[in-house]
């Protein structure tokens, strides 16, 4: 068993195996790693585990030190510096007139190389693009061609799905994906549906073609003579998804077919063919019966027991709504708290028509204290100019003000100044 350490560079997804030398190194932590290329800097994705001796990649270069400040202030020198040569380096190529699209900058760790990735549709003569660099930047220069799914790779973006390109996100290298995974799939051939934003295959239909595989072994294929609950008949549909056939039975005339599940078939012959020297088994097959997930189901018992053994705080807030229904709806006014009639009032007159004459002030109901507080003392009334009571204002409680022309009217309608 070795100890290692695994770490992710920023310019990709897959994760390296180096020597700890001995030292802790939590997951996350930024380190400085000795690679073939040099020093670079790397962030800890696995902290110290052990692993079999077979699976070390040989040499296993070490771990120089954990990240310093002047490490991560050096870091961002160098991602200014590749910013600047990205520029630089779009002009030179428009100088020299190469057909080449510059994709990514990459600066090493201590600044002695440059390298420049780029894609092409063919060979491109970069010489004297290489020797323009090199007397700008005073550095090793490199030029890399990448496909265009490493373009991908690098730029990232968002896929016909909605989510991060997986090839930016997780995936340490390319599978390979051909035009037969689409067709064991019974997915559609048009190249716009089934290709990334790269103009490549998508990645994701290597990710369920070992299910789809599985699935088309231990189904029957198309035109198979085959044994059903309900007689003998052949395949004219296949859903690997769902794992049914649909059967043109030989007992009905129609050709609308049944469907059943791959349970309930005994394939007699797998594709096409005679039926000549077939037996036709007398048992017929068992039919499928899903299980029923009502007895999975959780069983709501109640808290308590009835509902007059809960408190009555919590009964108040949990009465059903019949009981609800039958409480008598309160009046506004004229009572105090519970609903009770104050000792020595009168029952209130009926309302007068309209028309009627105003009722004089001695014979007003008197004012009652609003509920659930307490009644306030009586305030005496204002006085007039001459000294006497004066008048209250009737309460306006929406509407259109009207005024009546007998006793106590105003004088706004009857015209009186």
């Amino acid at each position: 068993m070795t100890e290692v350490i695994s770490v992710r560079f920023r310019s990709g997804c897959k994760e390296y195996d180096f020597d700890p030398k001995g030292a802790e190194i939590a997951p996350g932590t930024d380190v400085i790693v000795e690679t073939s290329q040099g020093t670079a800097y790397a962030t800890c994705t696995q902290g110290n585990h052990a692993v079999e001796d077979e699976q070390v990649v040989q040499p296993l270069c070490p771990v120089v030190r954990v990240a310093t400040e002047n490490d991560q202030k050096t870091l961002a020198y160098n991602e200014k510096r590749e910013k600047d040569a990205f520029g630089i380096c779009q002009k030179k190529i428009a100088d020299h007139g190469l057909e080449m699209k510059l994709v990514s900058v990459s600066c090493s760790f201590d600044g002695s190389k440059i390298i420049f990735f780029f894609t092409a549709d063919g060979r491109v003569d970069f010489r004297e693009l290489v020797k323009d660099l090199a007397s700008v930047f005073r550095a090793r220069i490199e030029l890399r061609q990448i496909g265009v799914r490493d373009e991908a790779k690098m730029l990232g973006g968002l896929g016909i799905c909605g989510r991060p390109f997986c090839c930016s996100q997780f995936l340490d290298s390319f599978l390979p994906v051909s035009i037969k995974m689409a067709k064991t799939q019974s997915l559609s051939l048009n190249p716009a549906k089934i290709s990334g934003t790269c103009g490549r295959l998508m990645c994701c239909l290597k990710y369920e073609q070992e299910a789809y595989e599985d699935a088309t072994r231990r189904m029957p294929k198309q035109d198979s003579f085959v044994m059903t609950p309900d007689g003998t008949g052949n395949v004219s549909q296949v859903n690997l998804l769902k794992e049914t056939v649909k059967v043109n039975l030989d007992s009905e005339s129609s050709n609308c077919g049944r469907c059943y599940h791959n349970c309930e078939v005994c394939v007699l012959r797998n594709g096409k063919g005679s039926r000549e020297g077939i037996e036709i088994p007398a048992e017929r097959p068992e039919r499928y019966v899903e299980e029923s997930k009502e007895s999975e189901m959780p069983v709501m018992r109640p808290i308590a027991a009835s509902f007059e053994d809960v408190d009555v705080p919590t009964r108040e807030k949990i009465a059903p709504p019949e009981e609800k229904s039958r409480r008598r709806p309160r009046r506004r006014g004229g009572r105090g708290a519970g609903g009770e009639r104050p000792a020595g009032e009168k029952k209130e007159a009926p309302k007068a028509q309209k028309g009627a004459e105003k009722r004089p002030e001695g014979n007003r109901r008197p004012e009652q204290p609003p509920k659930h507080r307490e009644a306030k003392a009586e305030q005496p009334r204002p006085q007039n100019a001459e000294g006497g009571e004066a008048r209250r204002r009737p309460r306006h409680r929406g509407g259109r003000r009207r005024g009546h022309h007998g006793e106590g009217g105003t004088a706004r309608e009857s015209g009186e100044s």
